[in-house]
């Protein structure tokens, strides 16, 4: 009988890769709300262009205002993908520590701002009109904020595997 080698895997923490998505999330929708407020003089731009997506684009007028549907509906699309860019952050990033996860999701979040703005909004039309400097600068704030949020409440899991 041959004995099985086995070795140790570290797993990801699907808890903290969720909270982390919620913060960042929220973090991004903070900033990205302010930067529109800043330089275009409006809160609710952001809000919606990401509403759009589910309402269409008769919420991209500013007399659709600052409307509670408006914010659900912003909420809505935005927090799965928070939630899913966080979690794919979290699995790619979890073995290397706390520099790689905040220096990895802020690079993640610069080639997601890429993906975006230069690839999706042939799809989605209306996000070109909020690409910006400012936008990409949130994005990779989204992303190094997720990954050391991910690392500092991740509990280093190891599971046996056959070599």
């Amino acid at each position: 009988m041959t004995p099985f080698r086995t070795r140790l895997k570290q797993v990801v923490d699907w808890r903290a890769a969720l909270i982390a998505g919620v913060a960042s999330g929220a973090v991004f929708l903070l900033l990205s709300t302010w930067f529109a407020y800043s330089n275009v003089g409006s809160a609710s731009l952001m809000a919606r262009v990401l509403a759009s997506v589910l309402l269409g684009e008769d919420v991209l007028s500013p007399a659709a205002g600052d409307t509670l549907r408006v914010w659900t509906a912003a909420l809505v699309v935005h927090t799965p993908f928070s939630l899913g860019f966080a979690c794919l952050i979290a699995y790619v990033l979890h073995r290397w520590g706390l520099i790689v996860g905040i220096v990895g999701g802020a690079l993640f979040g610069l080639a997601l701002y890429g993906i975006n703005f230069y690839a999706l909004t042939s799809f989605m039309p209306q996000f070109a009109i909020i690409k910006s400097s400012s936008l990409a600068f949130t994005h990779v704030i989204f992303g190094a904020f997720a990954g050391g949020v991910y690392e500092l409440l991740e509990i280093e899991e190891f599971v046996e595997v056959p070599e």
